[in-house]
């Protein structure tokens, strides 16, 4: 109806009038400290896309600016493209409930559809020209314990990247890189499970534990410790290396010219309703 338009009005009125502020920048979340416990895959290997996933939590609205994370890549290999993605936890963006006889379980885990995906600028560091890790999760993504691929090495490289326009409200994320190269496989380096108990790093809860997929198992999830390297093969819960760098948007309360706006919109929508009953 009209005079609940006009009522809305006032009430963006009151908003618009009242602002939001960006805090200075600050980490938001921050465990970009490789164990080169376990790389894995989060690109394309083989002609096959692949994701891998972990997690972060946001208290309040915040614009994500810059991050970085770790990984693997070939000797020679350059590096073609970087974007980055943000799921929810499942079943948020989920259309596919998956029958429990296709992976063990999709409790805590990423959602089926992206909530966010960017393209970035990014920049890169050689942190070592010949680092390895224990173990990898590269092709065999299926259900059915692997134990993993075994060890890999390659040359250890930090991205930084920033990212346009990556506003996400207070919730529980899994980030996810997507790292093309020239030839060869980008491996997403672990990181200390629990977060926040060395280097600093921030501790969150739950700290649930990575996940990957690629697209012949899409929509479904595997945990990279428990449901592919295995107990057998001593495996833990992994967390992946990885920073975020943004500013929380703060609403502030109204201001008294914005409850003056909001009120005269308010009186002039009583005028109107008692003009048009008295017709």
């Amino acid at each position: 109806m009209k005079y609940a338009r006009v009522a809305r009005l006032g009430l963006l009125s009151m908003i618009l009038a009242s602002g939001s502020v960006l805090a200075a920048d600050a980490v938001i979340y921050n465990n970009d400290f490789p164990d080169g416990k376990v790389g894995s895959s989060s690109g394309s290997s083989n002609g096959v896309g692949t994701e891998t996933a972990d997690d972060f939590s946001l208290s309040n609205l915040t614009q994500i600016k810059s991050g970085s994370f770790t990984g693997l890549i070939p000797q020679g290999a350059s590096v073609t493209s970087v974007g980055i993605e943000i799921y929810r936890v499942f079943p948020l963006d989920s259309t596919n409930p998956p029958s429990p006889l296709v992976v063990p379980t999709r409790t805590n885990s990423p959602s089926d559809d992206a909530f966010q995906e960017r393209s970035v600028s990014f920049t890169t560091s050689l942190l070592s020209n010949n680092a390895g890790t224990a173990n990898s999760i590269i092709n065999n993504i299926s259900p059915g314990l692997t134990g993993g691929e075994g060890g890999k090495n390659g040359q250890e490289v930090r991205f930084d990247f920033t990212v346009p326009n990556l506003t996400l409200p207070a919730d529980h994320y899994f980030f996810v890189p997507q790292v093309e190269l020239s030839n060869g496989t980008f491996l997403w380096l672990s990181a200390p499970k629990p977060a926040g108990g060395e280097f600093g790093s921030t501790a969150i809860s739950p700290d649930l534990q990575a996940w990957v997929r690629n697209q012949n198992l899409d929509p479904n999830w595997l945990r990279i410790g428990t449901d592919i390297i295995g107990a057998d093969a001593g495996a833990q819960q992994y967390n992946m290396a990885f920073r975020l760098v943004g500013e929380t948007v703060v609403v502030p309360e109204p201001t008294p010219i914005a409850m003056l706006i909001a009120g005269l919109v308010a009186v002039a929508a009583w005028s109107q309703r008692k003009r048009a009953q008295a017709i």
